[in-house]
């Protein structure tokens, strides 16, 4: 589990799909986009950034991306997971308890989209801020971020 239920949750998004497997509480990017309104369009697409120089954040992915058959099995609905290639709901502006934290945060310093989506104090070239830091890690490697994007 990468996402903690304790969240404030103001704005965030429906219009992007995701194609690939992911887990919440993970930094979503922009990979590409629809035109106008583009709430049913397919090319709306968010990703997982490998690498978050040049990438667009669009905010924290709050469903789990799952590929499952489901010729054999229906989906846990009770997990909000979403089939690859369904919708998915980006956080735009709150707070979550996240695990997908890289390096050690201090309370307070402005959070940057890093790596295979994840958040860090360090701002590698060409990365853009999704946030603040409201916390240190905890034992469990978790952190407070507020996000606003």
């Amino acid at each position: 589990m990468a996402l903690k239920k304790d969240r404030v949750e103001l704005d965030y998004d429906l219009s992007f799909f995701m194609s690939e497997v992911a887990e919440r509480g993970s930094f979503v990017s922009l990979s590409t986009a629809g035109s106008g309104a583009a709430m049913d369009s397919s090319v709306a697409v968010a990703t997982v950034a490998a690498d978050a120089s040049g990438s667009y954040p669009l905010g924290c992915l709050l469903n789990d991306v799952v590929n499952l058959d489901l010729t054999r099995q229906h989906m846990n609905f009770y997990k909000n997971e979403v089939q690859s290639g369904g919708k998915v709901t980006i956080l735009r502006k709150g707070v979550v308890v996240t695990d997908q934290v890289s390096g050690s945060p201090t309370a307070g310093a402005t959070a940057y989209l890093a790596d295979s989506g994840k958040v860090s104090t360090t701002q590698e070239t060409g990365s853009l801020a999704v946030g603040q830091f409201l916390s240190t890690k905890d034992a469990d490697g978790y952190a407070k971020v507020s996000v606003n994007i």
